[in-house]
């Protein structure tokens, strides 16, 4: 069972930047489809961003594109997120999460990191 261990995020006035990363606890493997999404109080669970980890396609949030940057390193078997220009906005609790194919439901989470954007 893969174990995702998420570090990062924090509070930082609107305009900053904050860097998460995801590591798993095993090899990702080439099929998996790793992603993050964002928790707001009053909301649905919603994507911002995704890897597919056989070719490195990502995808992104309409809202955060340009101002958010996915890239990994394979030998940490780590995801990162790299989150600039940040807006009150992006204020939610961040999860990584792990599909073990693009047919496959994320099934497998981070344990959720706070990322506070103050105005």
């Amino acid at each position: 069972q893969v174990q995702l261990v998420q570090t990062g995020g924090g509070l930082v006035p609107a305009g900053g930047s904050l860097r998460l990363s995801c590591t798993a606890s095993e090899r990702i493997g080439e099929s998996y489809n790793m992603g993050w999404f964002r928790d707001v109080p009053g909301k649905q669970r919603e994507f911002v961003a995704s890897f597919r980890w056989s070719d490195g396609r990502t995808d992104y949030r309409e809202s955060v594109k340009g101002r958010f940057t996915l890239s990994r390193d394979h030998s940490k078997n780590t995801m990162y997120l790299q989150m600039n220009s940040l807006k009150p906005e992006d204020t939610a609790v961040y999860y990584c999460g792990a599909a073990l194919s693009l047919a496959d439901p994320y099934s497998y989470w981070g344990q959720g990191t706070q990322v506070t954007v103050s105005s």
